[in-house]
């Protein structure tokens, strides 16, 4: 698969292939890994023989940590000589073995795994790299299962069938999503998004994990929370297929302080810098108390560049309205049916509208915000809410 994006002008960075040319004879790579395991590694005309490697260090945990040790330092650098020798337009597709294990997959802005049953992949081993059985499957054994790896997945390949097959399927997925999400970000622009309200998506929480995964690693400590908000956050509530997510930072100085790093991850910044203000909720509890402030209503709203999953960032500051509202709205809807009825046909009415884009489908539900303001605060005072509680 990495041939064929390659073919299609992607710049490739095979973790395989650097991890083979670091412990090529006369490296560094490959003088350490004899000192650890011993002159048994080595093929007659002294370059490794990894099945024979394979068979020591996949043994038990302490020796693949141990060949870990030597081995990922001397990709990591090399990766990192290819990337800066890119140019800055390229589209770089890194292709790594262990990306799952080293959990390493929310450092990037687009996850793709090529899946294939443990059997043809035991088969596979045997095949075409020299494998026992036995060794085959403690390799796979080793290895990240299916269900961490589908995890990190934004894409998800199947690489049962044929070779052609999965070109096919890699084609597919260059024209469709990675040259587009390639081109928005090189614009600074964000994926557009339907203003359509879709049936729940099961599959919305694991993207939004996804999500929240990525934006982690990106925001680091500049972030005190980041959390799934918005419709899709609520189980079985009917909405745009668009995630949103809140980053709460200290101040609108931070917030401005991420753009870099949100483009890195995928996440170009918008011309948005204000919610829609709401009436003072007068809450009795005197820390959202906040009064008519339009200016404790502004944010910097980033939109994801992957038009195959539309995504919001709303970076907002902690304690002001807006950031509350996010978080409360969600534990509100979920908590009171007749809520979320109410705003379920409120959504219906609106998409019947034909919007044209999602801004004038918000604005069509401002209305009954602004009441819903007043109830969802209501109701945290009844219950005693508070943010995380």
């Amino acid at each position: 698969m990495s041939a064929t994006f390659s073919e299609l002008g992607a710049i490739v960075v095979d973790g395989d292939v650097i991890a083979r040319e670091v412990v090529e004879p006369g490296t560094e790579g490959l003088a350490s890994l004899v000192e650890a395991f011993g002159d048994d590694i080595l093929s007659p005309d002294g370059a490794l023989n990894r099945p024979a490697l394979a068979a020591i260090a996949f043994s038990d945990e302490e020796k693949r940590a141990t060949l870990n040790g030597i081995v990922h330092p001397l990709v990591a650098h090399r990766r990192s000589e290819l990337i800066a020798a890119a140019d800055d337009e390229a589209v770089i597709v890194e292709d790594i073995p262990l990306l799952v294990e080293s959990q390493m997959a929310p450092m990037f802005p687009l996850v793709i795994i090529v899946h294939a049953d443990v059997d043809l992949r035991v088969q596979r081993l045997i095949e075409h790299r020299g494998f026992t059985e036995e060794d085959a499957r403690a390799r796979i054994a080793a290895q990240a299962d299916e269900q961490q790896r589908r995890a990190v997945a934004d894409v998800w390949l199947d690489n049962s069938g044929t070779a052609a097959e999965l070109v096919e399927q890699a084609r597919a997925l260059w024209r469709a999503r990675i040259r587009p999400f390639a081109d928005n970000l090189h614009a600074g622009r964000r994926a557009r998004a339907e203003p359509r309200l879709v049936p729940a998506d099961p599959q919305w929480p694991a993207q939004a994990q996804r999500a929240v995964a990525r934006l982690k690693t990106a925001c680091g400590h500049r972030a005190s929370r980041i959390d799934h908000i918005g419709s899709t956050a609520i189980a079985g509530l009917d909405a745009k297929d668009v995630i949103d997510i809140q980053v709460t930072v200290s101040s609108l100085e931070v917030a401005d302080e991420l753009a870099d790093a949100l483009l890195g991850a995928g996440y170009p910044v918008t011309s948005v810098t204000h919610d829609v203000g709401k009436p003072d909720a007068r809450s009795t509890v005197a820390e959202f108390d906040h009064r008519d402030d339009e200016s404790l209503w502004r944010k910097r709203l980033f939109g994801s560049a992957d038009p195959g999953r539309p995504t919001n960032v709303h970076v907002r500051v902690d304690g002001w309205p807006g950031q509350q509202f996010a978080l409360l709205f969600v534990d509100w809807l979920t908590a009171d049916p007749q809520a979320r009825s109410d705003y379920l046909a409120v959504k219906r009415r609106a998409a019947e509208q034909r919007h044209a884009d999602t801004g004038a489908y918000a604005d069509a539900k401002e209305p009954w915000f602004l009441d819903a303001y007043r109830r969802a605060w209501q109701w945290a005072d009844d219950t005693g809410w508070r943010p995380g509680a």
